[in-house]
Parts: structure tokens; sequence; C-alpha cells
């Protein structure tokens, strides 16, 4: 007898990777150049040249077995110094070391998070739009999920629809801004409010109500827009790291979790995520790559090209008649499709090799993700393509 949960997981993948892999399959079928993939996430901008000099200098001047052996399973305690003094210069953060705990990635950072926090009978509330990957998260833990529907005007909260959702059982709730699908940024009025209302509710629950703050796209964000420093307006945040887009380092598979001081009002959050980590093998992270993000933390990738992409496709849209709230961060679009079904509508895009996710699997039926961390090559020969697409609606 096996899990059948885990049966069906490891059976199926998710329609964002599905897609992807039928992109590579028809791509050798009709030619790369004819296949307009928009389903993956996988940065397209080359990290910056300092993470490759650093690399290599640490392997040439680094002993060998210390550069690649095992590091404390909190991470090595140089890189954590490097990382909290990059928090304290940007964020004033108040961070020291052992407020650190460096992992695999974002979802390392938050499998470790949700099995440190939850308990039976917990819950955690998500914001749809959001990335499908939250629910195999949390229900793993054994906790259950509650979902605060979408408000697509602006994808800001629905803060009735989060009012009715709370309750004596929830344990965190998880934001992600920027967001992925929408792009969307939370403003320091949304987040306030937020923070206002989880503190009353904690107070009258008796208990804290985690923030756990999902913040790989933390450095993505464009003109007019600003993403506030969650921690410094709720004490019980808990971020959860990567540097897989800020530095286009999504293979390296390295991020971390940061816990405030003061988080949880003293109980051992961070001995918490650590336990969890441990417990499913989640400790010492990649030795290399530990030593070269944290020399390289103040940096991003060159985001000027996701800038460019992002305007191209927005206007692009908008012109061929989509509706689409303007991103103001991550490199993804999210656009109302032109019918109802928004599976039926990416499948008549797929007929024309235009690759694009469904929102149902984001939590947000109606429309589709589109993911522009690509060339821009790509997103200029699309366009046509769209217009194409919408012709067939009208």
């Amino acid at each position: 007898m096996l899990s059948e949960s885990s049966v069906r997981l490891g059976t199926a993948r998710s329609v964002i990777r599905e897609l992807f892999e039928y992109g590579k399959t028809r791509a050798a079928e009709v030619g790369a150049e004819n296949v307009f993939d928009f389903s993956l996430g996988n940065p397209s901008v080359e990290p910056p040249a300092e993470v490759t000099e650093t690399a290599l200098r640490l392997l040439r001047e680094s002993d060998p077995v210390a550069i690649h052996g095992y590091t404390s399973a909190q991470g090595d305690a140089a890189v954590r110094e490097k990382l909290a003094a990059s928090l304290n210069r940007r964020f004033a953060a108040n961070c020291g070391p052992d407020d650190l705990y460096v992992c695999t990635g974002a979802a390392g950072a938050l499998c470790g998070t949700l099995h440190g926090l939850a308990c039976p009978g917990d819950e955690f509330v998500v914001f749809a739009p959001f990335f499908p990957e939250y629910r195999v998260f949390i229900e793993k833990t054994g906790a259950a999920v509650r979902v605060v529907p979408p408000q697509p005007a602006d994808f800001q909260i629905d803060f009735d629809a989060l009012a009715s959702v709370l309750s004596p059982r929830t344990k965190g709730v998880l934001v992600n801004s920027p967001n992925n699908p929408s792009g969307a940024v939370y403003s320091r009025e949304t987040l306030t409010r937020l923070a206002a209302l989880l503190s009353e509710r904690a107070a009258a629950y008796g208990h804290p109500i985690y923030l756990i703050s999902d913040e790989p796209y933390r450095e993505v964000v464009y003109d007019g827009f600003a993403a506030p420093w969650i921690p410094s307006l709720y004490r019980d945040t808990v971020v959860c790291y990567s540097f897989s887009k800020s530095l286009s380092l999504p293979g390296e598979r390295l991020g971390y979790v940061f816990v405030p001081k003061g988080c949880g009002g003293g109980e051992p959050v961070l001995a918490a995520v650590a336990g969890a980590s441990r417990a499913m093998g989640y400790v010492s992270a990649p030795s290399l790559f530990q030593r070269v993000c944290a020399e390289c933390c103040d940096l991003t990738a060159d985001l000027s090209v996701y800038a460019a992409n992002r305007r191209l496709l927005l206007d692009g849209l908008r012109a061929c008649g989509f509706t689409c709230v303007e991103p103001g961060g991550t490199f993804y679009l999210f656009p109302q499709t032109l019918e109802p079904d928004d599976r039926a509508f990416c499948e008549a895009a797929k007929r024309l090799d235009l690759l694009l996710v469904p929102g149902s699997g984001f939590g947000c039926p109606g429309h589709a993700r589109l993911s522009y961390c690509v060339p821009t090559a790509r997103v200029e020969r699309a366009l046509p393509v769209f217009e194409k697409l919408a012709r067939l609606y009208r």
C-alpha cells in the first residue's frame, strides 16, 4: 500500500509543467521559433556577471573539501552574517545571523515554515489568485486551506471576504507580493489594513496568526510601484525568500527563512522551522551557492528586459481587446480570457501554438497567466498571434 496522495502528485504534473513539456515537444516538430511558450516562470535573463565570477573565484581559491562539503544545518555562519547585514542595510530589519535559516529555495522555505507551524486542526489562508503548489504544501502538513476569493479589479485584498474565513483555527495567512500570477503588488495601505485585522483577530483568539510572506519576486518591481517590507508592519511575519528570480538562479535552489525577533511572542518559531526542515531532510543547503549568493545578495539580474516585455505585452494585448490589470512586479500578466471558460480559451490559444496557463489552476477562473520572462523577440513575434486569437472571439 502506497500513499495515494503522493502517487497522485507524482503521476500528474501541474498544468504549468504539462504545458512546458508540450512546448518542448511541439518545438521539435515545428521549430522553436513557431511556438510561443509563455508557460513557465523560468528567468530568461542571465545572472549578473559577478555571480559567475564569484563562483569561479571560490572554486579556485577555496579548500575543495570545504567548498563542496556540508555546512551547518541552518546554513554557513559567515553566509548568514552577510545575509543579515544586507537585510539590515536595506530594510533596517534588526536581523542577526541566528534569525535566518538557509534553505533550498522558496519552496524549501515555505515547506519548512508550514510544517514547523502546523498543528492538527489548523487552517492556513491564501488569497486567490495563488501559486498552485501552496495547496500541496499546506495540505501535506495535515492543515486545511481556506481561500479568499480574488478582487479582479486590482487584485488587492478583499477584506470582507478575508474577515469571513478567519477563525480560531487560523494558524497563518500566506501572502505573495509581488504576486504570481497577477503581478499585483500589495500597497502599504493594503498591508497596514491586513496587519491591523490580523492583530485584532489574534488578540481575540488568544494566539498568534502568522503572516507568511513568500517573496521570490521582492526585487522584480517596476517604476511607479514599491513592495513594502512586511515585517516592519506586522510583528508575527515569517519571510520566505529565494534568489531564483532576483539573481536568475532557479536551478541552484537557494533561499532562506527570516524570523524577526519577537515573532510569535516568544514562541521558538525558527527552531520549529529548523526541526521541520530536519524531519524532511532539508538541511545544509547547497554549499557553493550559499557562499555565492551571500556575496551577491545586493545585486539583481538585468530587470530591464522584463520591463520592456511587460510594456510590449500589456499594450499589445489591450490593443487586441484584452482586459488586464497592470502588473507592478514579477514577470507575469494575468488578463481576462475572452470567454468565461479559461481552459477552453487556453486550448484555443494552444491550437495556434500560443501556450498560456488557465487561471483556474490559480484559483481564479476567467483569466490566463502569461510568463514574459522570455526573449523579447518571442514577445514581438507573438503579438500577431494574440491578434489572431482575439479575432476568433469577435
